[in-house]
């Protein structure tokens, strides 16, 4: 390699320092190739070849480094994962085949026979399944705890606690989590906290700033921002994500490169519709608050939420999601999203697309009544991610809704 080339191999690679977040979304984690390409490559390639049997020896057993097989690495994952370790303040990122295999892959690489999980009552429901039904079977519990209660954290630690999960703002109530708090209160029993920052992005939220020790994330959701892939990350310390990444290697739960591609354009745009998606939800979520048929607003950018204050010091903003109760039943509810003609019904949210559906019976389905109930997930409820259409068209949509309740 010649002088000149060897010192334009240096500058594409090097990440711009103290740069902004809309500069990393865009420019961070990217390695060119010899063909000088601007956008980012894509490697859909099982595995690699090697100059030497030397070589290959040397990759496989990790004295030397470089690229083995897809499931181990790929420059395309990599990449994708550089550049959100980047967003997030996290040392490392392993990208994986979805969210929920990002949440297995911490509960397998982390924990043992005997371990204790505190987690919050206010998750996502396969969490929960997850957690109950096959956790459970390697022998690792878990308890539920409101997550706004600082002392149902403290009070359900256990001799064996190992890790606490919560994700704020939480799915579908909006429940906001003091995360700093909690980190304090697993730290003092040497528990790790992981926090899934789906719903906000690194865009809104940095759990990592707040004393958390593990960010979890469905790529599916607004990093792609499109609908159009399925994938989930975990991010923190490169201790942590050695062990992780040592499960991803020997369970096989990775990205493809096709997926991280596609997330990896997704971040170029993060901010931007983040704050989009914020604003129109915000609207949405004020104007949903005055509509006679509406019985109950969850959004935590309302100053009449019980944690405005503390969503506030947080979040940057409050997210493109919110569920609101309609008055009557599920029948009600049904009537409401069935009567919407433009929004899609759909369980995924985070879309460009705004999408709407009914928790107790899709997403929070497979929870027990009695689980639904304390969780505060209600036949009458309805979630809806507000997307990026105009805003004048979802509202119409939604007053169709309201017509057939």
């Amino acid at each position: 390699m010649s002088k000149s080339e060897f010192e334009r191999e240096e500058r594409i690679q090097f990440d711009i320092p103290d740069a902004e977040f809309s500069t990393l979304a865009v420019r961070s984690g990217q390695s060119r190739t010899a063909e000088g390409e601007h956008s980012d490559a894509i490697f859909p390639t099982s595995s690699f070849v090697y100059s030497s049997a030397r070589e290959a020896a040397a990759r496989f057993s990790g004295e030397e480094a470089g690229n083995i097989y897809s499931r181990f690495t790929n420059p395309t994952v990599s990449a994708f994962e550089r550049r959100l370790a980047a967003l997030e303040g996290a040392e490392r990122a392993v990208a994986t085949s979805s969210g929920m295999s990002a949440i297995l892959s911490v509960g397998l690489s982390l924990l043992e026979q005997g371990d204790h999980i505190v987690c919050s009552r206010s998750v996502f429901g396969s969490v929960i399944s997850l957690f109950d039904k096959y956790l459970s079977r390697a022998g690792i519990t878990t308890t539920y705890v409101d997550p706004k209660s600082l002392d149902a954290w403290r009070d359900a630690v256990q001799p064996n606690t190992k890790l606490f999960f919560l994700e704020s703002p939480s799915n579908p109530l909006a429940e906001i989590c003091d995360i700093q708090a909690v980190a304090d209160i697993a730290h003092g029993v040497d528990a790790i906290l992981a926090v899934d920052n789906c719903f906000l992005t690194p865009a809104l939220q940095q759990p990592l700033q707040m004393g958390a020790d593990l960010v979890v994330h469905s790529a599916t959701k607004y990093l792609d921002g499109q609908g159009r892939c399925i994938g989930g990350v975990v991010l923190g310390s490169d201790k942590l994500m050695e062990a992780i990444y040592g499960f991803i290697r020997t369970g096989g739960a990775c990205m493809s490169p096709f997926n991280a591609w596609v997330f990896q354009k997704g971040l170029e745009t993060l901010k931007l519709r983040m704050d989009a998606h914020s604003q129109a939800a915000l609207a949405m979520a004020r104007w949903l608050q005055i509509q006679p048929g509406i019985e109950k607003v969850y959004y935590s950018g309302l100053e009449d939420h019980p944690q405005y204050e503390l969503a506030k010091k947080q979040q940057k903003a409050f997210g493109g999601v919110l569920s609101f109760e309609v008055k009557g039943d599920k029948a009600a509810a049904w009537r409401f999203i069935d009567a919407t003609k433009m929004i899609s019904i759909t369980g995924n949210l985070g879309d460009v697309k705004s999408t709407i559906t009914h928790p107790s019976t899709t997403t929070h389905g497979r929870m027990t009544p009695e689980a639904r109930a304390q969780a505060g997930v209600n036949d009458n409820l309805i979630r809806l991610s507000v997307g990026l259409e105009d805003f004048d068209d979802i509202r119409r949509d939604l007053e169709l809704g309201l017509a057939a309740i």
